[in-house]
C-alpha cells in the first residue's frame, strides 16, 4: 500500500518522520509499517544489526524513479500478498527519512540515529514499533538497550508527540505474553541501573529526570501480532510473502487512550474491506488477554502440534493441508480432534469469546491452498513452544478434573521426537544437533556433510538461523537450549541432574522400553524451558493425571523412536485400531499406558518385532561385573577389553613363536593391550566375534573417527577423561554403559571366600547403583574344596563344622541379598543314579551338620580366592556339602544357578584363555537335582551345544527349572540362532534367551547389541511362521513376550515358591 498523501503531488517538501520502528522483521514490515502508514503517520525503519534492508530500500532508485517520487527522505519496500485464489498482490509500503541508512548494529551507525536522525530530523515521535524475537526481550539485551537510549534520545532533544494524551506509543510485534509490561520493566531497569541515563544531558533545560519521562511520557502496550509470514523466493528476506491480512493481525491493548486518534480508527474498518488493516484495539482489561490466550492454544497450539510431524515426514510447507489427497486429510482429523477434543473443551471452562470461531477461522488460514509456511522453520524453540502453547489446554483440563487425549501426548511425542539427536555426542561447533527423518535410519543422522558435492548428490537446505535439512540423505540440524533435571520422580535416589534436554534423550541412543523415558519426559513437561507444568506434577489434584500424561507421551516416543512411523501411529488413533478402538483421536492418553487396554492392531511382524526388540528393557541375569565402589575389581575400558581372554586366546593362535604365555601375561596390561590391538585390529580385520564386539563398543561410545584412524591412543584418551573423575568419572561411565546397552540391571557374582572382595561387603556394606544385583557363588561347596571352605570358616571366626559352614552362609545371604546362590561344575560333576523313590525329598542331613569338623581337614587360615580356574573334585549326591547347599537355598527360598560343561585349565599356561568345553555334559545330573530337591528352584545354562536340546527338553519337564542365556562359547551369532530358535519352538517363552557373563563393564555394549539383533532375526521369522498358521499377534501381545524372553519369564521364575 502507497500512503499517498505522502507524495504530495511531487512536492520537495521533506515530510519528517514521526515514528521509529526498531528492526526489520517481517512481521514489523508485514503489519505494523502498513498499519502506521493508514493511519496518517511516518515511520522510519532502524535496523538492530547490520544494513541490508537499508539498503535494499535504497538501491530500489528504478521504483522510485518510476513513481517520480522528487522526495529522496521516501523509500519504498515491498510486500507480497498470496491470494485464497492462488494470485499474489503486491504493494508498496513507504518509510520516511531515509536520506540515510539507519542501524544501531556499530557505535558509529547507532551513534547517527542518536545524533542525527532523533534530533534533527524529528520533531515529533508518536510510535516507537519494536521488532526484535522472543530472545531479544530480556533483561540486559541489545534490544533492550538500544532502545533505551532511543528513548533517552527523544527525552534529551525535547522530542514532541501528538498523541491524545502526549505519551509516545511503544507497540512490539512479538507474541511474548504481557510484552509491553516486560519490555517497560527491562527499560525502566536500565535506566535506574545505569550511570549514563542519572545525569540531564547539558542541552536540556528540562528539570524532569529520564525515569520519570519514562513513566509519565511514555506507554508500553501490550500487543498481540497473528500474520503468517514468509518471504518472496530470490529475495533473501527482503520482500515479505504473506497471507491475506487476518481479522486481527495487530491487537493493541490501549486503557487510557494513548494510541494516534488515527490509528484507533482503524480499529473501525474491520467491514470494510478496503480500508481493513487487521487492527484492533482492546479498551478493556482482560480482552487482550483473552486474543493472546486463545491465539497461542488455536493457533499456535495447533501449528505446534502438526508442525513437528510434517517436519520429520518430509512434508515441507503447511499448504500440504490444503490438500485432499496424500498426508493433507489425516493431519487435519489429527488437528480437528485435538481442537475438538482438548482446546475447545478447555476454551470452554476459560474464555467468554467464541472459541469455535477462532479455529474456524484459523482453519481457514491454514489451509490456504497456495500459501504455505515451512514446517522446519516453526518447529524453532520447539520445547518452549511446548509450554507456551500446549500447557495452558492442558492446565485447564486438569484442573477441571478433563482428561488429556491421545492427540495431546501425540503432540508432545512428536516435540520430543524431532528434538532427539541421533548420537550421544552433543551439539557441533555451530550449536545445531542431527536429527534423523521418519522413515530414515538413526545412522542417517550420523552422516557428515560433503563441503562438495559430486554430480547427482544432494544439497543441504538451509531452513533458519544455520540450521538445514538434507532429504536424500535424511537429516535434520536442530537448536535446543532447554535444560532439565533429571530424576524427578525418584529424588531420594541423589541423582537430580541438571542436564540439556537434548542430550538426556541422545544418551539414550538405543531404542527403549516407555518406562525408560518418563524421567526424561517428566522432567521436560516440568522444565521452565519446556513444558512449564511444575505445578501439575506439585498438586496433589493434577499429579495423577500429569503423570498419566508423561507416560502416554512415553509409549508414544518409544515407539517413534524405535521406527514407527508417524503416519501411521496416527493412521492407528483415526482408524480407531486397538487401544483408540472406542474413540480414536478422542480417547483418553490413559489407554497407552502399560496396564490399560489391550492393543488389538495387527501390525507387520518385522517392524514391530524389531521395534520391540530394541526397545526391551534387559534383566542381565548372570555377569562378572562389580560396581565402580568396588575399586579396582571393577573392570573397563580400552585395555580391559583388549586383554579380555576371548582375546587372549584368539592371539596366541597368530601370535609369533618368540612370544610365550608366561612373557605376555608378565607385561604390563596397556603392553598386553597394544600386542593385541596390532595382531588382530591392525594386522587383520577384527572380524572375529570378540573382535567384532570391541568395534561395536567403541562405535556406540562415539569414537569411529578413532577406528578409522586405527587410534587406539585416540581412544585411550576418551577413557581418561572418566579415570580422571576417580569414584565419580567410573560412575557417570557406569551410567552411560547401562544406558547405551538397554540393561535395567545386571547380577554380579559375588565370592565371599575372596578376600579382595569381602572387604567391600563387611564390616560395612559398600553402597552401590541398583542396577547392580548380588548373587552369592558358592564354588567350593560343590567342588569340595575343603581349604578354601575351612580358612574362610576360621578367619572369620566361625566353628570348622558344617552348622559352621552353614550358618556362613547364611550370613553372607543376609549381608548381601542375592538374587540367588550360583556355582559353575567340574567337567566331571556328577549326581550319581539311585533309587529315586527311597530318597527322602529334602536330601538334607541335619545330624550331620553338628559333627565337628566333618569335612575340612586341619589347615592353614589364609583364604584362598575361588577362581574359575579351579579344579573340584567328584561329589556325589549323599556329600555333605551338596546337602548343605541345598539347606541354605530351601531355608532362604533361593534359587541355585548351575553353569555345566566348562573343562577348566584345558591349556593351563594360558590362565583364564586356556578354559575349554565339555563336549557332552552329564544332563541328566540336572534332572536328578531337580527331583531330589522339589522345593528348591534351579537356573542352568549349558557351555557345549550338543547339551542344549536336552536342556529343553529338561525344562518342559521340571517347573523348578528355568534355562537361560547362550554362555561363553555359544555366545556368537550363528550359535545363539540355533539354541535361540530351538529354544522358542520347545518353550514358547519360558527361558530367558540371554545373558551377557560380562567381565568387562563395556562389554554390556555389544553383548546385547549383537545378542538382540539375532534373537530380532528369530522372533521376526517365528511371529510370521504364527502368523501364516492364522493367529495374528498384536503389538502389546509381541511387547509382553518379548519382555519375558529379555527377563520376565526369569522375573516370573524368580516370585515362584516350592517351599510349601
Amino acid at each position: 500500500m502507497t500512503n499517498t498523501n505522502n507524495n504530495n503531488n511531487n512536492s520537495k517538501h521533506i515530510i519528517k518522520p514521526d515514528s521509529i520502528c526498531i528492526g526489520s522483521g517481517r512481521f514489523l514490515r508485514s503489519v505494523l509499517v502498513p498499519a502506521l502508514n493508514a493511519a496518517q503517520l511516518h515511520p522510519t525503519i532502524v535496523q538492530t544489526r547490520g544494513t541490508s534492508f537499508g539498503n535494499y530500500i535504497q538501491n530500489r532508485s528504478e521504483h522510485n524513479n518510476n513513481n517520480k517520487n522528487t522526495n529522496n527522505d521516501i523509500k519504498y519496500y515491498e510486500v507480497d500478498t498470496v491470494q485464497y485464489d492462488g494470485t499474489t498482490s503486491t504493494e508498496e509500503v513507504a518509510c520516511y527519512g531515509c536520506s540515510n541508512v539507519w542501524s544501531l548494529g556499530k557505535d558509529e551507525d547507532k551513534a547517527q540515529v542518536l545524533q542525527e536522525l532523533i534530533p534533527t530530523m524529528m520533531e515529533y515521535c508518536n510510535v516507537i514499533g519494536v521488532g526484535v524475537t522472543e530472545a531479544g526481550l530480556s533483561k540486559g539485551s541489545k534490544a533492550m538497550m538500544d532502545l533505551t537510549d532511543v528513548l533517552y534520545a527523544c527525552h534529551c532533544n525535547k522530542v514532541k508527540c501528538s498523541n491524545p494524551h502526549g505519551r509516545i506509543c511503544v507497540i512490539n510485534t512479538d507474541n511474548v505474553p504481557q510484552n509491553g509490561s516486560t519490555i517497560q520493566s527491562f527499560v525502566m531497569h536500565h535506566a535506574v541501573s545505569s550511570s549514563c541515563y542519572n545525569r540531564e544531558d547539558a542541552s536540556s533545560s528540562s528539570s524532569s529526570s529520564f525515569v520519570d519521562f519514562l513513566r509519565d511520557k511514555v506507554v508500553f502496550h501490550n500487543t498481540m501480532v497473528d500474520r503468517i509470514t514468509s518471504q518472496r523466493e530470490g529475495s533473501n528476506g527482503m520482500v515479505p510473502l504473506c497471507e491475506p491480512v487476518p481479522a486481527k493481525a495487530l491487537v493493541i491493548e490501549d486503557l487510557n487512550g494513548d494510541l494516534p486518534t488515527a490509528l484507533s480508527l482503524l480499529s473501525q474498518t474491520l467491514d470494510d474491506k478496503d480500508g481493513h488493516f487487521g487492527v484492533v484495539v482492546r479498551k478493556e482489561k482482560g480482552q487482550l488477554n483473552s486474543d493472546i490466550a486463545l491465539k497461542l492454544r488455536v493457533a499456535n497450539g495447533t501449528h505446534t502440534a502438526v508442525a513437528h510431524v510434517m517436519a520429520l515426514c518430509s512434508l515441507l510447507l503447511t499448504d500440504v493441508l490444503s490438500s485432499e489427497q496424500g498426508a493433507g486429510p489425516l493431519l487435519m482429523k489429527y488437528l480437528d480432534a485435538f481442537f475438538d477434543g482438548q482446546i475447545l473443551v478447555a476454551g470452554k471452562l476459560r474464555f467468554v469469546a467464541d472459541v469455535q470461531a477462532v479455529y474456524d477461522d484459523w482453519r481457514k488460514r491454514l489451509r490456504h491452498p497456495s500459501f504455505g509456511l515451512s514446517s522446519f522453520f516453526i518447529t524453532q524453540n520447539g520445547a518452549a513452544k511446548g509450554g507456551i502453547r500446549i500447557a495452558p489446554t492442558v492446565r485447564d483440563l486438569f484442573m477441571n478434573g478433563q482428561d488429556a487425549s491421545v492427540t495431546t501426548a501425540f503432540a508432545f511425542a512428536a516435540i520430543l521426537r524431532f528434538l532427539t539427536p541421533a548420537t550421544p555426542v552433543g551439539a557441533a561447533e555451530n550449536g545445531c544437533y542431527r536429527g534423523w527423518l521418519d522413515g530414515s535410519s538413526r545412522s542417517s543422522g550420523c552422516t557428515k556433510t560433503k563441503t562438495t558435492l559430486g554430480e547427482g548428490e544432494s544439497q543441504d537446505v538451509v531452513y533458519a538461523d544455520g540450521m538445514r535439512y538434507n532429504l536424500d540423505e535424511g537429516w535434520y540440524e536442530f537448536k535446543c537450549t532447554c535444560q532439565v533435571q533429571l530424576s524427578l520422580l525418584s529424588p531420594s535416589s541423589g541423582r537430580r541432574t541438571c542436564i540439556t534436554l537434548c542430550d538426556a534423550l541422545g544418551e539414550m541412543a538405543t531404542a527403549r522400553q516407555p518406562a525408560d523415558y518418563v524421567d526424561v519426559i517428566v522432567a521436560y513437561l516440568t522444565s521452565k524451558d519446556g513444558g512449564d507444568m511444575q505445578d501439575l506434577y506439585d498438586n496433589a489434584a493434577t499429579k495423577s493425571s500429569f503423570l498419566t500424561l508423561a507416560r502416554a507421551v512415553a509409549t508414544l516416543y518409544a515407539r517413534m523412536v524405535a521406527g514407527d512411523k508417524m503416519l501411521s501411529l496416527l493412521n492407528e488413533m483415526e482408524s480407531k485400531s486397538g487401544v483408540y478402538g472406542n474413540m480414536g483421536f478422542l480417547e483418553s492418553c490413559s489407554v497407552l499406558v502399560d496396564g490399560g487396554r489391550t492393543d488389538a492392531e495387527y501390525l507387520s511382524i518385522a517392524s514391530t518385532v524389531s521395534a520391540e526388540v530394541a526397545a526391551a528393557s534387559v534383566i542381565d541375569l548372570h555377569t562378572h561385573l562389580l560396581p565402580p565402589s568396588h575399586g579396582m575389581l571393577c573392570l573397563w575400558g580400552i585395555d580391559e577389553l583388549l586383554t579380555y581372554h576371548y582375546l587372549v586366546a584368539e592371539f596366541f593362535m597368530t601370535a609369533p613363536s618368540s612370544i610365550s604365555p608366561q612373557s605376555f601375561y608378565a607385561l604390563e596390561k596397556k603392553e598386553q593391550a597394544n600386542l593385541i590391538w596390532q595382531a588382530l585390529f591392525v594386522d587383520r580385520s577384527p572380524i572375529s566375534e570378540a573382535c567384532r564386539g570391541v568395534v561395536t563398543t567403541l562405535s556406540a561410545l562415539g569414537l569411529g573417527a578413532a577406528l578409522t584412524k586405527r587410534d587406539l591412543d585416540e581412544v585411550r584418551k576418551y577413557y581418561q577423561v572418566f579415570r580422571d573423575g576417580g569414584l565419580e568419572g567410573a560412575e557417570k561411565f557406569s551410567e552411560l554403559v547401562y544406558r547405551l546397552s538397554g540393561v535395567q540391571y545386571a547380577v554380579m557374582t559375588n565370592i565371599p571366600f575372596n578376600a579382595a572382595e569381602a572387604r567391600h561387603w563387611r564390616p560395612k556394606k559398600k553402597e552401590y547403583p541398583l542396577q547392580y544385583r548380588s548373587a552369592l557363588r558358592v564354588d567350593p561347596l560343590l567342588a569340595g574344596d575343603r581349604s578354601t571352605i575351612e580358612a574362610a570358616l576360621k578367619s572369620s571366626g566361625y566353628e570348622a563344622t558344617l552348622d559352621g559352614a552353614r550358618q556362613y552362609f547364611l550370613d553372607w545371604c543376609d549381608t548381601m541379598s542375592p538374587e540367588y546362590l550360583m556355582a559353575s561344575t567340574p567337567h566331571d560333576f556328577f549326581v550319581p543314579d539311585g533309587d529315586l523313590a527311597g530318597v527322602k525329598k529334602t536330601g538334607v542331613d541335619s545330624n550331620a551338620l553338628k559333627e565337628p569338623f566333618a569335612f575340612v581337614d586341619a589347615s592353614g587360615a589364609e583364604c584362598n580366592a575361588c577362581e574359575e580356574g579351579d579344579v573340584p573334585s567328584v561329589i556325589d549326591e549323599d556329600s555333605d556339602f551338596l546337602t548343605l547347599l541345598m539347606e541354605v537355598c530351601e531355608e532362604r527360598d533361593l534359587p541355585l544357578a548351575i553353569k555345566i560343561g566348562a573343562h577348566r585349565g584345558v591349556n593351563p599356561d594360558l590362565q583364564q584363555a586356556g578354559d575349554g568345553v565339555v563336549a557332552f555334559a552329564d544332563s541328566q545330573m540336572l534332572a536328578r537335582l531337580c527331583t531330589r530337591f522339589p522345593k528348591v528352584r534351579f537356573l542352568a545354562t549349558f557351555l557345549s551345544r550338543n547339551n542344549q536340546h536336552e536342556a529343553c527338553v529338561l525344562a518342559s519337564k521340571f517347573r523348578n527349572l528355568h534355562i537361560y542365556g547362550c554362555w561363553w562359547f555359544c555366545n556368537n551369532p550363528s550359535i545363539i540362532k540355533e539354541i535361540s530358535t530351538m529354544r522358542v519352538e520347545m518353550l514358547g517363552t519360558s527361558f530367558t534367551a540371554q545373558h551377557s557373563d560380562a567381565r568387562v563393564l563395556d562389554q554390556l555394549i555389544y553383548k546385547w547389541s549383537h545378542s538382540r539383533s539375532v534373537i530380532c532375526s528369530v522372533l521376526i521369522k517365528e511371529y510370521t511362521k504364527l502368523q501364516a498358521s492364522g493367529w495374528l499377534a498384536n503389538r502389546m501381545e509381541i511387547r509382553r513376550d518379548i519382555r519375558r524372553l529379555f527377563g520376565g519369564s526369569y522375573c516370573e521364575f524368580m516370585s515362584k515358591s516350592f517351599k510349601v
